[in-house]
C-alpha cells in the first residue's frame, strides 16, 4: 500500500484482496441456471407455450381471469424495463464497484443458505398438513361435490407449496434489486441528488412491481387450475363459492415462508449493525460505515436480506393473504344472497391489484430525475417528491376503484350497491393515507415527535430511552382510533347496501370490510416502492463512506438515507394497518369455515367462559413471548459481534491506521450462524402454539361435553392475539423508527451535531431501537396474518 494513501485516509489499494473472505458462489435459482442453458429460439418457443396454456386457462374460466393475466403479463415487461434503465447506469469507481460485489456475494451466500433452511422446514410441515388432510373430516358441500378426502389434501399441499415458492421468489427479487442498485445510487448521488433518488425509487418499484404481480398471479393461476381440474359448476361438481377456500394452503405458505424470512433477515441486519454502532461509533468514534469497522460489511449485507429480501416475502404475504380471504368473503356473501353470477364478487380483488400495478407503475413513472447537481433543495426534499407520487398514485386509484365496483360488484338485487362498496373503497384508500401519513409524523424529524425525542438526548442516555419509549406508545393511539373507524364505516356502507339473504337480513357488512382493505391495498406496489427505497439508499450511504468519497456526496446519500427510514417506517404503519383489517376478515371465514365443518352455528366467541377467555390471554402472552424472544436473539448475535470486532481492534492495532485490513468474512460468518440459529424458537413457537392450544382444548371440550371449545379458544387466542399484536407492532416500529431519525437528526448539525454528549446518547437510543423497528415489529404483523391463515387450514383438527 502506498504511503500517500495511508496519509490521505484512503481506501486500501490492494482491492481485489480486501473482501475476498466474503465472496461465495452465485445464488442464481436453479431453475433460472437451467433456463440460461437451453438454446434462446427453444426458450421462447417453450415461453410461448406456457403463456397460450395460461391463457387457455383463463378463458376457459373467466374473461376477468383473463385481464387479470394480461396486466400481469404487461406488468412483467414494465418491470423489465425498469430493470434494464436501472443496471444501464454506471457503477462509479472500482472501490464502489468492489464493496458493492462484497455486499453482493454475501447477502446472496446468506440468503440461499437461510431459504435453504426454511425449503426444508416447508417441506416438513407439507408433509405435516398433508398427513392431516388425510385422516380429517369433510363438510357436506365437499362431500356433495365429489371432494374426497385424497385430492382436498393434495390441493392444499399443492397450494402451500407454490405459496412458499412464490413468497421466496418475491424475498429473492427484493435481494437482487437491491444488491446491484445500491452502488448505482452511490455513483448517481457523486452528480446529482435527483439522479439518485430517482434509480433508488425506479429500483424498488422493479421489485414492488415483481412483488405484487407475482402475488395477484399466483392467486390467478391456482384459481383458473382448480376451477378446470375439478370442473367447478358443472352438475355434481363444486360450486364456484365454494372454490375460494381451496386457496387458503397458498396464504399459509407464503405467510410461513415470510415469517422465517423477516425473523433470519431482522436478526441478521440488526445484529451486524448493533454490533458495528456499539464498538464503532461509541467506544472507537469512528463513523458509521467506516471501512475499518469490521462489522461493517455483516451491517450493509443485513440492509439487503432482512430489509429487502424479507420486506419482498412480506409484502407478497400481506397480499396474498388479503386476496385469499376477500374472495372467501365474497363468494360467502353471494351464496347467501343468490347472485346469479357471483364471479364478480369473488375476482374483485385480483381485479383491484391487477389496476393497482398500473396506478403504481405511473406514479413510479411520475418521479423524474432533472440535470441540476448539488443537494436536493429544502423546497424540494426527497419525502416531497415521493409524496407527489404517492398523490397522484391515490388519485388513480379512486378512479379506477370506482371502475373495478361498478363493473364487478353491480346486480340486478341491489342496483346502487356498488356505489356503497366504492365508498367502502375509498375508507380504505383514505385509511391508507392516514396511516403513512401519522407514521411519518411520528417518524419524520421535521415533525415535533423526533426533534422533542433528539431534546432528550441532551439529558442523557436514560431520558432518551424513556422520551422513545413514551412515544412509541403514544403513537399508538391515532392509529387505533383510524382502524376502528374504518371498520365501523366500511361494515355500516356495506350493510346497507341493499343486499340482503333469503330472511330479508342485510349481509354486506364484512364483505364492506373486505372492500376496505382491498381499497387499503390499491396502492400496495407504490407503498412497497417506498419501502424498497430505504435499504438501497443506506446501502448507497455505506458504499459511499466506505470507498471515502467527498463529503458533498455523503451529504447527498445521507438526506436520503434519513427519509428512507421514515417510508420504512410508514409502510410499516401501512402493513400494520392492512393486516388489522385482513386479520378481521380472516377471523371472519374461520367462523364460516368452522360452522360448514361442524354443521354448527358459530356466529360469536364467548370470552365470559374460563376456557375461552385463558386462550385469549395465551393469544396475548404468544405476541409478549415472541416479540422477547426476537429481540434476545438480536442481542445475543450482537454480543458475539461485538467480542469479535473488539478483538480485532486488540489484536490488529493497524486497523485504525489504515496498516491492516479488518476480516469482514469472520464478523459475515458469525452473524449468518447465529441469526439462523436464532430464528427456529420464535419461528416454532408462533406456528405451533395454535395448533397446541386447538387440539388440548378440543380434548378438554370432548371431555366436559362442549363440541366446538377447541375452535372457540383457537377464535379468542386469535382475536386477542391480533389487537395485542397490532399495539406491540405499531409501539416498536414506531418507537425504532423516531430513535434512528432522532440520531440522523443531530448528525445534521443539531444540539452539538456528531461526536457530541447528545449523539452518544441518540446512538444508544438508535441501538435499543434496532431490533423494534427491524425485528420483532415487522415480525408481528406477519405472525398475526400467519395465525388466522394457519388457524383456517387447520380448523377440522380442532373439532
Amino acid at each position: 500500500m502506498m504511503e500517500s494513501d495511508m496519509e490521505n485516509g484512503r481506501p486500501y489499494q490492494e482491492r481485489p484482496r480486501t473482501f475476498s473472505t466474503v465472496r461465495s458462489k452465485s445464488s442464481i435459482p436453479l431453475v433460472f441456471r437451467l433456463l440460461m442453458k437451453i438454446n434462446p429460439r427453444a426458450l421462447i418457443v417453450l415461453l410461448l407455450l406456457v403463456v397460450s396454456g395460461v391463457f387457455f386457462l383463463g378463458a376457459s374460466t373467466s374473461p376477468i381471469i383473463v385481464f387479470v393475466f394480461c396486466i400481469c403479463t404487461l406488468s412483467l415487461f414494465f418491470s423489465l424495463y425498469l430493470t434494464k434503465w436501472v443496471l444501464a447506469k454506471d457503477e462509479g469507481p472500482p472501490e464502489m464497484s468492489e464493496i458493492s460485489d462484497a455486499i453482493r456475494d454475501g447477502a446472496e451466500g446468506f440468503f440461499r443458505t437461510q431459504y435453504g433452511a426454511i425449503s426444508k422446514m416447508a417441506g416438513i410441515l407439507a408433509l405435516v398438513i398433508l398427513c392431516i388432510y388425510l385422516f380429517r373430516t369433510t363438510t357436506p358441500q365437499q362431500e356433495a361435490s365429489g371432494l374426497g378426502r385424497t385430492t382436498s389434501a393434495y390441493i392444499t399441499v399443492i397450494a402451500f407449496l407454490l405459496g412458499a415458492l412464490c413468497s421466496g421468489l418475491a424475498g429473492f427479487v427484493g435481494m437482487w434489486v437491491s444488491v446491484r442498485a445500491n452502488v448505482r445510487v452511490s455513483s448517481a448521488a457523486r452528480r446529482s441528488a435527483r439522479e439518485a433518488l430517482q434509480i433508488a425509487v425506479r429500483a424498488g418499484g422493479f421489485s414492488a412491481i415483481v412483488v405484487v404481480g407475482m402475488a395477484v398471479f399466483g392467486v390467478a393461476l391456482l384459481y383458473a387450475t382448480f376451477y378446470v381440474w375439478l370442473e367447478v359448476d358443472s352438475p355434481g361438481s363444486m360450486k364456484v363459492t365454494d372454490l375460494p377456500l381451496l386457496l387458503v394452503g397458498y396464504g399459509f405458505g407464503a405467510s410461513f415462508v415470510a415469517l422465517f424470512a423477516q425473523l433470519g433477515g431482522g436478526i441478521y441486519t440488526k445484529a451486524a449493525d448493533v454490533g458495528a454502532d456499539l464498538v464503532g461509533k461509541v467506544e472507537q468514534g469512528i463513523p458509521e460505515d467506516d471501512p475499518r469497522n469490521p462489522a461493517v460489511i455483516a451491517d450493509l449485507v443485513g440492509d439487503n436480506v432482512g430489509d429487502c429480501a424479507a420486506r419482498g416475502a412480506d409484502l407478497f404475504e400481506s397480499i396474498a393473504a388479503e386476496i385469499i380471504s376477500a374472495m372467501i368473503l365474497g363468494a360467502t356473501m353471494a351464496q347467501r344472497c343468490k347472485i346469479e353470477d357471483p364471479s364478480g364478487f369473488i375476482l374483485f380483488p385480483l381485479v383491484v391489484h391487477s389496476f393497482d400495478l398500473v396506478v403504481s407503475s405511473v406514479g413510479i413513472l411520475s418521479i423524474r430525475g432533472t440535470r441540476d447537481s448539488g443537494l436536493i433543495s429544502p423546497i424540494e426534499d426527497p419525502m416531497a417528491i415521493m409524496q407527489k407520487g404517492y398523490s397522484i398514485t391515490i388519485l388513480l386509484a379512486v378512479l379506477t376503484f370506482g371502475v373495478s365496483t361498478r363493473w364487478l360488484l353491480y346486480t340486478e338485487q341491489a342496483p346502487t350497491a356498488w356505489l356503497n362498496f366504492a365508498l367502502c373503497g375509498l375508507v380504505g384508500i383514505i385509511t391508507a393515507y392516514a396511516f403513512v401519513w401519522i407514521s411519518k409524523y411520528y417518524t419524520d424529524y421535521k415533525h415535533e415527535p423526533v426533534r422533542l425525542l433528539a431534546l432528550s438526548s441532551s439529558t442523557g442516555h436514560g431520558t432518551n430511552i424513556i422520551a422513545g419509549v413514551s412515544l412509541g406508545m403514544e403513537s399508538t393511539a391515532l392509529p387505533v382510533l383510524v382502524i376502528s373507524v374504518a371498520i365501523i364505516s366500511a361494515f355500516w356502507l356495506g350493510r346497507t347496501s341493499g343486499l340482503v339473504d333469503e330472511s330479508g337480513n342485510p349481509t354486506g357488512g364484512l364483505f364492506g370490510t373486505a372492500v376496505a382493505t382491498m381499497g387499503m391495498l390499491s396502492t400496495a406496489a407504490y407503498v412497497l416502492t417506498m419501502d424498497m427505497f430505504g435499504p438501497i439508499a443506506d446501502n448507497a450511504g455505506g458504499i459511499v463512506e466506505m470507498s471515502q468519497q467527498p463529503e458533498s456526496v455523503r451529504e447527498i446519500t445521507d438526506i436520503l438515507d434519513a427519509v428512507g427510514n421514515t417510508t420504512k417506517a410508514t409502510t410499516k404503519g401501512f402493513a400494520i394497518g392492512s393486516a388489522a383489517l385482513a386479520s378481521f376478515l380472516l377471523f371472519s371465514a374461520y367462523m364460516d369455515e368452522v360452522a360448514a365443518f361442524a354443521q354448527l352455528p358459530f356466529k360469536e366467541v364467548d370470552i365470559a367462559i374460563p376456557e375461552v377467555f385463558v386462550g385469549g390471554l395465551l393469544g396475548s402472552m404468544l405476541i409478549f413471548l415472541f416479540s422477547g424472544w426476537a429481540c434476545s436473539a438480536v442481542g445475543r448475535t450482537a454480543q458475539e459481534v461485538v467480542t469479535e470486532v473488539r478483538r480485532q481492534f486488540i489484536e490488529r492495532p493497524g486497523i485504525m491506521d489504515y496498516k491492516e485490513k479488518p476480516d469482514y468474512g469472520r464478523c459475515v460468518a458469525i452473524v449468518a450462524s447465529a441469526s439462523l440459529r436464532e430464528m427456529i424458537k420464535p419461528g416454532a413457537l408462533a406456528i405451533l402454539s395454535p395448533m397446541a392450544v386447538g387440539i388440548i382444548f378440543r380434548i378438554l371440550g370432548h371431555a366436559t361435553g362442549q363440541p366446538l371449545l377447541g375452535a372457540k379458544v383457537v377464535a379468542s387466542m386469535l382475536m386477542f392475539a391480533t389487537v395485542t399484536g397490532i399495539l406491540m407492532a405499531l409501539f416498536l416500529n414506531t418507537s425504532g423508527g423516531a430513535w434512528d431519525n432522532a440520531k440522523k437528526y443531530i448528525e445534521t448539525g443539531a444540539l452539538g451535531g456528531k461526536g457530541s454528549e447528545s449523539h452518544k446518547a441518540a446512538i444508544t437510543g438508535d441501538t435499543v431501537g434496532d431490533p423494534f423497528k427491524d425485528t420483532a415489529g415487522p415480525s408481528i404483523h406477519v405472525l398475526i396474518k400467519m395465525l388466522a391463515t394457519i388457524t383456517l387450514v387447520m380448523a377440522p383438527i380442532f373439532l
